[in-house]
């Protein structure tokens, strides 16, 4: 699409609009290649439109790389890239519109702030590896990482510009005597082979980046380009300032030869327990503070006191334009299944019998002032909403939010929200070092016990399921704390639980095989650990929900977490369906209702799947870079996104009809690896954001949200 307008000196004299889609605001930045414009949609939607000078434009040459920058960003967008929404490299002038992600560069971090902590390096090292290990996967060598390149957004590192970017098996060269990359962050091969230049290029100035990033200057320093090229190529990398510990790593990454550099699998499996740190405490820069960001908390009450009767903040009503685009998740599986075990699939509590909602006193917004940091995880029971933070519970009123109580608990982190399970509330749904019951109405201590080491925890009705390291369970009265019966269920090793409520009083147990080739399922009565029935099934098998005939689906994932198909196996009948998908979907979550399953997954892809005639629906592509599970009720289907929206699609449709605004951290310094599934109560959606607010929507009117 041309500029309707375009008067004055310079191509960029005025800010046009282009088609009448995509209206530029500011210049968020310019480079040799063009202009960085922020801009907004008809919709609304912040875009960041790459706009190309006019000289270069009218060069072939550089128009074949912009398309090639085109695809490549098309062919990478995920978790850790700013997803491309449209695009035009044929126009006059050639543009592209990707996802607008706030947050500084790099380069800008390490300017104004100064070098990175050691635990901050290690984290952003990790989040990086990931991103080079989708770009690779994809089949595409980036060849320009640098720090102005990653852009430290809410929910982790994004790696931007793929301007001199190029397939493997790519048929545009370099020009001979052309050097094209930016030399302190360039590959020695880069400058010697440039046109056999592959996947570990990228490793190498990944290496160089994590230097900068510790440090505040390169490996290899100089005012010259041409000597920082002799640096690269003859000598040893300065590694002085660098973390001890990653030291090494970075030194293999920087070697001469291609062949001696790890892969980004390899380097995710040295910086295992990094990653998995990565996942719920990235680094995050400060975020600029909403309206709602700046308003005072209002104090709580001492731990295990009630709180006085004032109430929380209304929620002014909202109308906001429906913003629809392409958009990047990483969703953690193991967190999706921990809010499947607890909502059932649909957002509700553990318990079986379903209580009526509350009268409603009209949506509404509260910041308690409770402490712990992150996005509040939130469960419904016993007429209130009891919300859960690393080291705190409370409780809310839920017509209007007021805070009821709070208590301080030994929890570290929060992946899932308290249980109402025997009349009481159940804290630590996490596992860890104790099991305790608390009174819903004061939040008390009814009971507690001790756990050993390595015990996990599911609650399956008024049962509570605790997995000991060598295999046996022990099941608890969520009631009284006492034991009802202590043993082994079928199967070698430690067994993993899941509960659903639609499925009746059966909890599930799983276990894989060493090879994933198979899954044996056992269907356990949790207040007896009679086995109702056991099962082997074909594939690695990841349970998400059940139906009333007792129907269980399981998304069945490779040794890379892709899931390739949906499964849903009937025990009446000892009947396995399945059901391929048309692309295997990383990370993938899932939720069923009625014969159609909803999958949200990594890339920002929601799809519809009938189960019975094997179709997909439809599939949209959301405008959220991590999502929750899907909740579906109503003929709708809600889901949060780590920047605190709530966002709500047509179920039978496909069609984006409504979204909260994001309420981003201000100071977080954590971010759950998968944001708080939403919680429908009666007509009403309860939601999280990072800032540690819960709030409540209207579920009928979602276009007014």
């Amino acid at each position: 699409m041309a500029p309707q307008r375009n008067i004055g000196a310079g191509a960029e004299a005025e800010l046009p609009e282009y088609d009448g889609h995509y209206r530029l605001e500011s210049c968020l930045g310019s480079g040799g290649m063009g202009v960085v414009h922020l801009a907004r949609s008809t919709s609304g939607m912040r875009l960041a439109v790459k706009v190309v000078h006019a000289e270069f434009a009218r060069d072939p040459e550089f128009r074949g790389r912009f398309r090639q920058e085109v695809a490549a960003a098309r062919r990478v967008s995920g978790a850790f890239t700013a997803p491309v929404v449209d695009a035009d490299p044929e126009a006059d002038r050639p543009w592209m519109a990707t996802q607008f992600i706030p947050g500084p560069t790099l380069s800008e971090q390490v300017k104004s702030k100064g070098p990175m902590a050691p635990e901050q390096v290690r984290r952003l090292m990790a989040g990086l590896a990931e991103a080079l290990r989708d770009i690779h996967r994809v089949g595409v060598v980036h060849r320009d990482l640098k720090p102005s390149n990653v852009l430290l957004a809410e929910d982790g590192p994004k790696v931007i510009d793929f301007g001199i970017s190029r397939p493997k098996d790519s048929e545009l060269r370099t020009e001979t005597g052309k050097l094209i990359g930016t030399p302190p962050f360039m590959a020695p091969e880069q400058f010697r082979r440039p046109r056999e230049v592959g996947p570990a290029a990228d490793i190498f100035a990944l290496g160089s980046v994590m230097v900068h990033a510790a440090t505040g200057r390169g490996p290899f320093d100089s005012d010259s380009p041409y000597v920082v090229a002799y640096q690269v190529v003859h000598d040893e990398p300065d590694l002085n300032g660098v973390p001890e510990g990653l030291a090494p790593l970075l030194l293999r990454c920087l070697a001469k030869e291609p062949a001696d550099r790890p892969t980004p699998d390899e380097l995710m499996r040295e910086l295992r327990s990094v990653a998995a740190s990565y996942d719920t405490q990235a680094f995050i820069p400060a975020q600029r503070r909403s309206e709602d960001e700046s308003a005072p908390a209002a104090p709580g009450p001492a731990a295990g006191e009630p709180a006085g009767p004032g109430p929380a903040r209304k929620r002014p009503g909202r109308r906001r334009a429906v913003a629809l685009g392409a958009g990047v998740l990483g969703l953690a599986l193991a967190g999706g299944l921990a809010a499947a075990a607890l909502f059932g699939g649909d957002g509700r509590g553990a318990g079986k019998d379903r209580e009526p909602a509350p009268a409603a006193a009209g949506p509404w917004t509260a910041r308690p002032a409770v402490g712990g940091a992150g996005m509040p995880h939130c469960a419904y029971g016993a007429g209130k909403l009891f919300c859960a933070r690393p080291g705190v519970v409370y409780a809310l009123a839920a017509p209007d939010g007021r805070l009821l109580w709070r208590r301080s608990v030994e929890t570290r982190s929060t992946s899932g929200p308290p249980v109402v399970s025997g009349g009481l509330v159940q804290p630590y749904t996490d596992g860890g070092s104790r099991l305790a019951g608390l009174d819903p109405a004061s939040g008390k201590d009814v009971w507690q016990r001790r756990l050993p080491a390595g015990t996990t925890v599911r609650y399956a009705g008024d049962t509570a399921l605790l997995a000991a390291a060598d295999g046996t369970v022990t099941a608890v009265d969520a009631a009284t704390g006492a034991t009802r019966w202590r043993g082994p269920v079928p199967g070698q090793g430690t067994a993993s639980f899941a509960a659903f409520p639609d499925a009746g009083a059966s909890a599930y147990a799983t276990r894989t095989s060493a090879d994933g080739s198979s899954t044996r399922v056992s269907a356990v009565d949790p207040r007896t650990g009679r086995v109702r029935w056991d099962v082997r099934l074909r594939g690695w098998l990841k349970p998400f929900g059940a139906q009333a005939d007792g129907s269980l689906y399981f998304l069945a994932v490779d040794s890379g977490y892709g899931t390739r198909e949906i499964v849903r196996y009937t025990p009446g009948t000892g009947a396995t369906r399945r059901v391929a998908l048309p692309a295997v979907l990383d990370g993938a979550h899932a939720t069923v209702r009625g014969n159609v399953v909803y999958v949200l997954a990594t890339g920002g892809s929601l799809d519809a799947v009938d189960m019975v005639s094997g179709r997909r629906l439809w599939h949209l592509e959301t405008s959220v870079s991590r999502g929750s599970q899907p909740v579906a009720r109503e003929g709708r289907v809600y889901f949060t996104a780590s920047d605190g929206r709530l966002l709500a699609v047509d179920a039978r449709k496909g069609r984006l009809i409504g979204q909260t605004p994001a309420r981003l951290g201000a100071d977080s310094a954590q971010v759950m690896s998968t944001p708080p599934a939403p919680v429908p109560v009666g007509d009403r959606v309860v939601a999280t954001a990072p800032d540690g607010t819960v709030f409540t929507v209207d579920g009928r009117a979602p276009a007014a949200w």
